[in-house]
């Protein structure tokens, strides 16, 4: 039996050979899933090295939700998958319009549940997204490519240049000359144990940054509380159950009470915190909420609101 010949130095470290995956298909399935997990494990690693990148783009995205800017994703096949489900779990997650954040995948929706043969290799249609969005100095394209090579990400990228828009490159190997992009955050997973399936350790790594860049941009926007998603919008049962929850434990008021204060914010969370804190009613709270943030209510609203003197 033969063995596979090292992969050529000039392939991309994702299309190269893993040194671990010439007996791969000899393997039990036990063997495998345990492989295919220390690989995972590498991946978080590698998502470690780039956390400087990371951090410099979710502060760009902050910046840019801040002005009234928003966050547009750009991907092909994995990538952009990833990038359209990061997008879809920000306005329930965050309490934020679906405006705010957007992404594109090259061959659109069908895209989503189906491969779409030769969409990423539009260069046009990429920039082609980029205008359909009306992206501008405001706004933050995050074009997501595991390979950096991708045409559709690349020309998505450099319309969003043209337009002044800050761009990032979530990638996987190293960029070449290119690529023009104001923040890039590489992430060297290296060969996959599939060689070339990047919807394996390097889909996991781009999984981990996109959540830790819309995460951390929302957490400084106020978006979070001790821990919970206190502008989650209750839209069905199980996120009703967990508002009332979180006014209740944040508050120690009963959960009837809690409840009941809930309903009187109408249903906003951060709101029924900010009357509780405060003693005010919603209009004024609101008013305090916006000025002081939640923390600064937390800790003094409801002593102000006790001393303030009446003019």
């Amino acid at each position: 039996m033969g063995t596979s010949r090292a992969s050529p130095p000039s392939l991309p470290p994702t299309e190269r050979l893993h040194p671990r995956a010439d007996d791969l298909d000899l393997l039990s399935i036990q063997k495998v899933v345990r492989r295919l997990h220390d690989e995972d494990l590498a991946a978080v690693r590698a998502v470690r090295a780039a956390l400087p990148a990371v951090s410099e783009a979710a502060r760009a995205v902050a910046d840019a939700l801040r002005a009234g800017g928003r966050l547009l994703y750009v991907g092909a096949g994995t990538s952009g998958r990833l990038g359209v489900l990061d997008a879809s779990e920000c306005p329930p997650t965050f309490g934020v319009p679906p405006s705010q954040v957007r992404a594109a995948i090259a061959g659109g929706r069908r895209a989503l549940t189906r491969a779409v043969e030769g969409a990423e290799d539009d260069l046009e249609a990429g920039a082609t997204a980029v205008r359909a969005f009306r992206a501008g100095p405001k706004d933050v394209v995050c074009g997501i490519s595991a390979s950096t090579s991708t045409p559709y990400v690349l020309g998505a990228l450099r319309e969003a240049k043209r337009r002044g828009a800050h761009t990032v490159l979530v990638c996987c190997n190293p960029p070449g000359p290119k690529v023009d992009a104001d923040t890039v955050v590489l992430a060297r997973t290296g060969p996959e144990l599939v060689a070339g399936s990047t919807r394996l350790k390097a889909g996991t790594a781009t999984k981990l940054i996109l959540n830790a860049i819309t995460t951390a941009a929302f957490v400084s926007l106020g978006k979070v509380y001790r821990g919970r998603m206190v502008d989650v919008r209750p839209a069905n049962a199980k996120l009703r159950t967990r508002a009332a929850r979180m006014v209740a434990e944040l508050t120690e008021l009963p959960a009837p009470e809690a409840s009941k204060l809930l309903k009187a914010a109408g249903g906003e969370v951060k709101l029924a915190l900010a009357m509780h804190f405060t003693g005010l009613g919603a209009r004024e709270a609101r008013k305090r909420l916006h000025n002081e943030g939640l923390r600064a209510l937390s800790t003094g609203g409801r002593r102000s609101a006790r001393t303030k003197k009446p003019r």
